[in-house]
């Protein structure tokens, strides 16, 4: 009957113990079975047969066993280092202390709280730990332990301490020693426990079944490897697919898991031509006439030439020397000074005329209108300037020195500017036209007199360098 007790205790504690605690923690439970050893002797000297605090610890002349199992203990993981566990335990005394006895029952039911100090010692197959905890605790009466009333039971408080021997991660010794200390009348049972069982160890989630737990799976949902700590190696280059820049392409260590197809040292992921080896400078692209233009931009890809033309030279279709994009005549022989137009080639004479007829054109002082007398004139520049349609001219504006420096000058160049208007209005190009003002920096008669005031105010057409 009282072993029935016993087992009835032991379930309920286990699974109220289960639904207390989380199964969705990622640390294994553990069950240990194995055998124990009771004795009441190094408890402090309640009796005459039993000895001081420790004393004679070690001598199993003073244990109780049985040569069966004998004890049952169930235990999770519930925060860090900390652990909750149940445990049952049976035994037959024979000896009490020193006493050898009539055999009595005895059983125990224990709920403890561990703490493992494995992570002090850094191994993984040692494992010192310590706890505390209560039992219910019965022990038949007997000549040495006598109490009034029901003795089936009696609470406990407890302190143990002990050390487990992993052979794997689910499978070790475990070796346990338990003070259980009675109160009040029943103070001479208190007694050491000894427990030397087989712990098993299970119970570890591993979401994404890669053999990796998840409580050291750095990548729990997703299968990987032990090497990469659960995570995954998708290309199988032996880089973990978080530090490969190319996860699902095979690679190598140096191109950071990416494959380098053409082996010029530039990952196929970076390389503008993957199949070609080229240079960094052209992003792997090759340059075969060193133009800085990559062959697959180029359309003289063996012949040097600018960016701006894709890669080709510039021509010069007219020999000349000048690039036609610089060349303003490019199908006709030129000189550079000329913008790649052949020089043009106006007589002296001609020349001469010009300025002679421009020497005409008088303004009044402080004025830049054109005379009616000045049109008749104007007319004949235009038709000199349109007999040479390739040669540029210098229109220059000059004034007297009847007022300030600046607004003569001011003055200069709008005299300057109505000749160019009549030109262009008349039908010469306005490119080929440039107005310059000298103000009275110029003069070719004496501004003392009127006279030569007068002919200080003119207009002069020259030939442009």
């Amino acid at each position: 009957m009282k072993k029935q007790n016993l087992l009835t205790l032991m379930v309920g504690l286990f699974f109220g113990l289960t639904t207390v605690i989380s199964q969705n923690s990622d640390n294994p439970w553990q069950i240990t079975l194995g055998v124990n050893a009771v004795d009441f002797y190094p408890v402090g000297s309640h009796t005459s047969v039993q000895g001081g605090n420790l004393e004679g610890i070690t001598n199993i002349n003073h244990w109780n066993t049985l040569p069966s199992i004998s004890y049952l203990g169930v235990s999770k993981n519930i925060s860090g280092n900390w652990s909750l566990g149940v445990a049952g335990s049976m035994n037959s005394i024979t000896q009490w202390g020193t006493a050898e006895i009539k055999s009595v029952q005895y059983y125990s039911a224990d709920l403890n709280i561990k703490y493992s100090l494995g992570s002090l010692i850094k191994s993984q197959k040692l494992e010192p730990f310590v706890g505390f905890g209560g039992s219910w605790v019965g022990v038949e009466q007997n000549d040495y332990f006598k109490v009034d009333g029901n003795n089936i039971g009696q609470p406990a408080a407890n302190a143990l301490g002990g050390l487990s021997l992993w052979f794997s991660d689910g499978f070790g010794l475990t070796l346990q020693s338990q003070y259980k200390h009675s109160f009040g009348e029943r103070k001479s049972a208190q007694h050491f426990q000894h427990t030397l069982g087989v712990a098993l160890r299970f119970g570890g989630k591993d979401t994404d079944g890669d053999g990796v737990y998840d409580k050291n799976d750095a990548c729990p949902e997703v299968p990987g490897l032990a090497a990469f700590n659960g995570c995954p190696d998708s290309d199988g280059d032996g880089i973990e697919d978080s530090k490969d820049d190319c996860p699902n392409n095979p690679g190598s260590a140096e191109m950071n898991g990416c494959p380098d197809s053409d082996g010029d040292g530039i990952a196929d992921s970076k390389d503008s031509c993957p199949n070609a080896a080229g240079s960094v400078a052209m992003k792997g692209c090759p340059d075969a006439d060193n133009d800085k233009v990559a062959d697959k931009d180029d359309k003289c890809p063996n012949e040097a030439g600018p960016a701006a033309n894709k890669g080709c030279p510039w021509p010069d279709s007219d020999n000349d020397g000048v690039l036609d994009k610089d060349d303003n005549c490019p199908n006709e022989a030129g000189t550079a000074a000329n913008n790649g137009c052949p020089e043009v080639s106006v007589p002296n004479e001609v020349v001469n005329q010009l300025s002679n007829y421009a020497r005409t054109i008088n303004f009044n002082t402080g004025k830049a209108t054109l005379k009616p007398d000045a049109l008749p004139v104007l007319k004949a520049i235009s038709a000199i300037v349109n007999e040479y349609p390739k040669a540029k001219f210098v229109i220059e504006g000059h004034t007297d020195s009847t007022g300030s420096n600046a607004l003569n000058q001011q003055l200069s160049e709008k005299r300057a500017n109505a000749v160019k208007d009549y030109l262009v209005e008349n039908g010469v190009s306005a490119s080929r036209l440039t107005a310059v003002g000298y103000g009275e920096t110029r003069p070719i008669s004496d501004n003392a007199t009127a006279k030569g005031r007068a002919e200080n105010r003119r207009v002069e057409v020259k030939l442009h360098d």
